[in-house]
C-alpha cells in the first residue's frame, strides 16, 4: 500500500498550489482520502476529505472557500487545489486513506485512518 504526495513547495501569500495524492495497493473506491496538515509546534489539523465512492466532501472552516478537493477514480488520485494561500497555511501536508467512510462529514476527519503518506512541505511566504 502506498500513498504518495506531490506538488508542495514555496509560494507567496495569495498564490496557489495543487497537491496530489497517488494511491496504490488497495481498492481505491472503497476508501475516503483525507488531507491533514501539521505546522511546527502545533497539533495535526484535518483540512479536507472526500469519499472516493460518492464524492461527498468536507472542508475545515479554516480552508473553506479557498481549497478544493477532488478525486480521479480512474487514476487513483486525489487532488487538493489550494488558492488564496496564507502564511498560516504553512505546514507539512499529509494524505491518508480510511476504509468505508460513508458520506464524509466533520466526523470523518476524526476517524482512525488506515494508511498515511510521508508528507510534503507547503510554505507560504508573506
Amino acid at each position: 500500500v502506498q500513498l504518495v504526495e506531490s506538488g508542495g513547495g514555496l509560494v507567496q501569500a495569495g498564490g496557489s498550489l495543487r497537491l496530489s495524492c497517488a494511491a496504490s495497493g488497495f481498492i481505491f473506491d472503497d476508501y475516503g482520502i483525507g488531507w491533514f496538515r501539521q505546522a511546527p509546534g502545533k497539533e495535526r489539523e484535518g483540512v479536507s476529505c472526500i469519499s472516493n465512492s460518492d464524492h461527498s466532501t468536507y472542508y475545515a472552516d479554516s480552508v473553506k472557500g479557498r481549497f478544493t478537493i477532488s478525486c480521479d477514480n480512474a487514476k487513483g488520485t486525489v487532488a487538493l487545489q489550494m488558492d488564496s494561500l496564507r502564511p498560516e497555511d504553512t505546514a507539512v501536508y499529509y494524505c491518508a486513506a480510511v476504509r468505508d467512510p460513508g458520506a464524509v462529514t466533520e466526523i470523518t476527519m476524526g476517524l482512525e485512518y488506515d494508511y498515511w503518506g510521508q508528507g510534503i512541505q507547503v510554505t507560504v511566504s508573506s
